[in-house]
């Protein structure tokens, strides 16, 4: 009897972890998928939500929460997360693609919540979520400290955050600071950061999100995940 290729005994080893992931991923109740186009910066901070919840028994074995850093830019970080949920063949879950504007054109900019509306019109059970930044995540880390509103170029925000670690003891601001969850949440106030970002949010709210400078939805994403955060943490956001 011939033996069997090895080829053929690392497929089929392959084949079983897969199912094995399937099997998990489907006995999560909720399923986040976090697509960020930063590979740093927006990974860190919520991979701080991740570590507290999967350390909360409360809701441990229920969420899922998928971190995958793209670096990639604006269109191209929903046009990723498609091709995950294709890959991995997802049937439910919501996907979130963070991403700036930096210096991207509008259209592209504002093209990745029209992609994400027409997505969500062919599966109800794969929603698409667009938590942008202009234009930068750091607008949103200012909003902890700050009712920042003017419209400045991102190194001003580098400026800003920079003096405001110094000035707490924290030592400079960078964007690939690994404790940069802990430090918002000993430091900053999330829930002011939440109203403010709100705020913006609802007096430009006849604006596309190009037009919104500066302006954040990470907030709708934050919100989403502190509700499974264990109850002394939760406070500090909802």
């Amino acid at each position: 009897m011939p033996k069997k290729s090895k080829g053929g005994a690392s497929s089929n080893k392959s084949d079983w972890k897969k199912k094995r992931r399937q099997d998990y991923l489907e006995k999560k109740e909720f399923q986040y998928y976090i697509f960020c186009e930063g590979e740093q910066t927006e990974p860190k901070y919520f991979e701080g939500f991740k570590r507290l919840i999967e350390d909360n028994p409360i809701y441990k074995d229920m969420v899922l929460i998928e971190i995958e850093p793209c670096a990639v830019e604006t269109k191209r970080v929903i046009g990723k997360a498609e091709e995950y949920v294709r890959k991995n063949n997802l049937e439910r879950g919501q996907i979130w693609c963070v991403y700036d504007k930096d210096s991207f054109p509008k259209s592209d900019f504002n093209g990745v919540i029209e992609i994400a509306n027409s997505l969500n019109k062919q599966n109800k059970d794969i929603q698409y979520h667009a938590a942008w930044s202009n234009e930068c995540i750091e607008i949103w880390f200012i909003l902890h400290f700050v009712n920042y509103v003017s419209n400045n170029h991102r190194t001003e925000y580098i400026k800003f955050l920079n003096e405001k670690f110094k000035e707490i003891g924290v030592g400079k601001y960078q964007k690939n600071l690994p404790d940069i969850f802990n430090i918002l949440l000993e430091y900053g106030r999330a829930k002011l950061a939440i109203r403010y970002a709100k705020r913006i949010i609802k007096e430009n709210e006849n604006k596309s999100s190009a037009m919104i400078a500066p302006g954040t939805k990470v907030f709708e994403l934050v919100e989403e995940l502190a509700k499974y955060l264990p109850e002394e943490v939760k406070k500090e956001f909802l």
